[in-house]
């Protein structure tokens, strides 16, 4: 038997939000320290007018704020910071990157290899449940109503 929709899914509004390539390699940008309008408008060749308005929706959203800035003799301009909440897309962007090196890489291997600061072991994500047992693919996951979902029928 098959599960009602749920109207309200989290990943539908998530997508709402981020779901377009602009999005994410701007905020691909901020993870790597870009914070200005002119870098990263250079790093990721986005159209300016298209990386205001991305620009934009993410302050609006809460994903970046503004800082302001000013170079000797110039105007004052704003860079562009993570949030807390922007800073919480980091694994989205991890596990992308992740899905993109193994099945889309160049024969010579992935461009970008993440490395942990502290210790230089490549960096993975995994799944786990609260009990700290590793969860190795959907199979091993149960989707249950959550408290404010709301189905259609």
């Amino acid at each position: 038997m098959r599960p009602s929709r749920v109207d309200n899914c989290s990943i539908e509004r998530t997508l709402a939000v981020v779901g377009e390539k602009w999005t994410f390699l701007v905020l691909r940008e901020a993870f790597m320290g870009v914070r200005r309008f002119g870098d990263l408008q250079a790093a990721t060749g986005a159209p300016r007018q298209v990386l205001s308005a991305r620009l934009t929706r993410l302050v609006e959203e809460g994903m970046l704020r503004k800082a302001p800035y000013q170079e000797p003799g110039q105007r004052q301009r704003d860079e562009y910071r993570l949030t807390a909440k922007g800073m919480d897309l980091y694994p989205i962007l991890v596990a992308l990157m992740h899905w993109g090196d193994q099945y889309l890489a160049d024969a010579g291997g992935p461009p970008v290899l993440l490395t942990h600061r502290d210790c230089g072991a490549p960096v993975t994500l995994r799944l786990r449940c609260d009990d700290d047992h590793e969860v190795p693919d959907p199979r091993s996951v149960t989707p249950i109503p959550g408290p404010g979902a709301r189905t259609v029928v």
